[in-house]
């Protein structure tokens, strides 16, 4: 027999009310939300593809855009290269043009110097002819008077041996140029009160010392010329060897020579609070009566080693004397001694070595470089820096401010070009 249960019967009854009162107060809801949350979803998928389709529009615009400005850009370019080559060949033509005058200037120049040189030479001819005619005044006949006037003035030759300079070098140094190119050093150390190398400093105060002696005594015993040389050990810090060669009167021996040499060293290296038992060479060779230019000639130019640091530092190859301040073989080389005993004695490096670099006819240096051997007291590239900023380098500012062209040059003339409280590229 079928038995139902009541209390099943009962849930059944109330799942089936239970249904009838969702579906009436929230299915119909549900579904609207379901319907609005799907119509504002579809909504969002139309306006991405709204946007989307603007950025497209909009990059397609800017493309086009950026096309065309690259169009434009290439024809202002263009146009401006046309412009820029037509300025370049018209700055190039007149630059040939006033080339061209400067040459002819500097030609007109040098024909004029040479016409004064002429002149000046002729009036020397006719002292000459007027001096050689008076001592023939008293000649028997004519004849007799134009054959010796002949043979007197065959006595006299004059030869014209000094030119202007070259009108091409001219140009640059006319214009505040460098006269040359070329690298110049200079340099400065703290191994002694005059911030040059011990051994240089030792060799030429021995020779001032050896100046005095002769001096005091006429000459009579040693003569000018002399020469020194100094081997140092920077390790043990004292001297090695100390040469000295010295010309002498051939009445004097080798063992007067050599006491009087030998004193003028001890008192050097005592004055430098330095060891005074070295090796010592005075005279080599034992004999040196004839000395100078007499005896001792060749095609060389002054001792640029010793005119400068004792082979301690570099040397551009170029003689400083003979030359006027315009070449940079002489003012710059000043210049960078200048540039490194400031940077010594101001305290920032203990040693210091400056190379300029020039081009000939232009004024700025082509290369300035610092090498302070690792005793710099702050960072190189400050120092190479602060160079830049304080020295005028050009050698129309050189020249002016080292007063280049009011210095008594004659104080380079022996014992080098530094150490010389007077110059001053020494201050």
């Amino acid at each position: 027999m079928l038995h139902i249960d009541l209390t099943i019967l009962w849930v059944i009854i109330d799942l089936i009310i239970l249904y009838f009162i969702l579906k009436k107060f929230l299915f119909g809801r549900v579904r609207d939300v379901i319907a609005r949350r799907e119509g504002q979803i579809k909504k969002s998928y139309d306006d991405a593809a709204s946007v989307k389709a603007d950025a497209q529009a909009l990059h397609e615009k800017y493309e086009a855009q950026q096309q065309s400005a690259q169009a434009e850009a290439a024809n202002i370019r263009m146009e401006a290269i046309k412009k820029a080559n037509a300025e370049y060949d018209r700055i190039l033509g007149e630059a040939g043009d006033r080339s061209d005058q400067m040459i002819e200037e500097a030609k007109k120049k040098a024909q004029a110097a040479a016409e004064i040189e002429r002149r000046e030479a002729e009036e020397k001819i006719t002292d000459l002819v007027k001096n050689a005619a008076a001592k023939l005044v008293d000649s028997q006949t004519d004849e007799q008077m134009y054959d010796a006037f002949l043979k007197e003035v065959e006595k006299y030759k004059i030869q014209e041996l000094i030119s202007a300079q070259s009108p091409d070098i001219a140009l640059g140094v006319d214009h505040d140029g460098a006269g040359d190119q070329g690298m110049m050093f200079g340099y400065a150390t703290r191994e002694s009160e005059e911030m040059l190398p011990l051994p240089y400093v030792l060799s030429t105060r021995a020779l001032q010392k050896l100046r005095a002696f002769n001096q005091e005594n006429d000459f009579s015993l040693l003569k000018p010329d002399a020469k020194s040389q100094v081997s140092f050990d920077y390790s043990a810090h004292r001297i090695d060897t100390f040469l000295l060669s010295t010309q002498h009167d051939e009445k004097v021996s080798l063992k007067e020579v050599r006491a009087i040499v030998e004193r003028i060293m001890q008192e050097t290296a005592e004055e430098l609070n330095l060891n005074t038992d070295f090796h010592i060479l005075v005279n080599p060779t034992g004999r040196f009566v004839l000395g100078s230019s007499f005896a001792d000639s060749g095609l060389t130019g002054r001792k640029i080693i010793a005119d400068t640091y004792g082979g301690a530092a570099h040397h551009g190859g170029g003689a400083f004397s003979g030359k006027d301040p315009s070449k940079v073989d002489r003012s710059a080389a000043y210049m960078a001694r200048k540039v490194a005993r400031d940077i010594v004695s101001s305290g920032r490096a203990d040693r210091c070595e400056v190379q300029l670099a020039y081009a000939i006819g232009v004024a700025e240096p082509v290369s300035l470089y610092l090498d302070c051997f690792g005793t710099e007291k702050e960072p190189a590239g400050n120092i190479w820096r602060s160079v830049l900023d304080t020295y005028d380098l050009t050698p129309k500012g050189i020249i002016k401010s080292l007063d280049l062209l009011n210095v008594d040059y004659n104080l380079v003339s022996s014992y080098g070009h530094f150490g010389k409280k007077e110059l001053p590229w020494e201050k």
